[in-house]
């Protein structure tokens, strides 16, 4: 009696990548391109997704082993230009919340910043404003009830003012006068007139 043959059915995408990374899934390798700043690492990955979404997916849900989604590695490791790759994917969520601390992204790379020498401070502070400039929430809480401004280092009034502008920016939203109305004529009260 033979045996009725068998198909295999299609492997998904994520197997397919695995075997072809030597075993590591599409979550390791973002995680670890996260870890090593490797944006080439990075681009393979990416290559192999067929749409933005699938690709926003993976950004989105891949974590380390205690919870750290993939931005806040980045943000950890102070890889500046892996950080700009993945803020720069479209339906990317700038502000996840990590499993230990709460932290946003946000809140991680302000820590790598504290972390640095001093004299190092002024060349990573461009990783928290990267993060700013991509919409994350400079107002959000940890589970210390922390803003990332709360845990600057009381003597880098540089990242402080970085963080406090964008507070600031945040609440005024749509109250910041635009030059140019400011150009279209005579709009003094009338106890200006004589």
């Amino acid at each position: 009696m033979s045996a009725a043959p068998t198909t295999e059915p299609a492997k998904p995408l994520r197997e397919k990548i695995a075997e072809s990374q030597d075993g590591a899934s599409p979550r390791e390798i973002i995680i670890e391109a996260c870890r090593r700043d490797n944006v080439a690492l990075l681009h393979e990955l990416f290559a192999s997704h067929t749409s933005p979404a699938q690709t926003a997916a993976l950004i989105n849900t891949a974590r380390d082993g205690v919870g750290n989604y993939c931005l806040h590695v980045a943000a950890s490791y102070g890889s500046y230009d892996v950080l700009e790759e993945l803020l720069d994917q479209e339906d990317v969520e700038v502000d996840p919340i990590d499993r230990m601390e709460g932290d946003s992204p946000l809140h991680k790379a302000v820590r790598y910043v504290n972390g640095l020498d001093r004299e190092e401070w002024s060349s990573a502070a461009p990783l928290v404003e990267l993060l700013v400039e991509a919409g994350a929430d400079v107002r959000l809480r940890n589970k210390a009830k922390l803003r990332p401004v709360e845990l600057v280092d009381p003597r880098n009034a540089e990242l402080r003012a970085i963080l406090q502008r964008a507070e600031y920016a945040e609440m005024a939203g749509t109250d910041v006068v635009d030059e140019d109305e400011e150009d279209e004529g005579p709009t003094g009260s009338a106890s200006d007139s004589e």
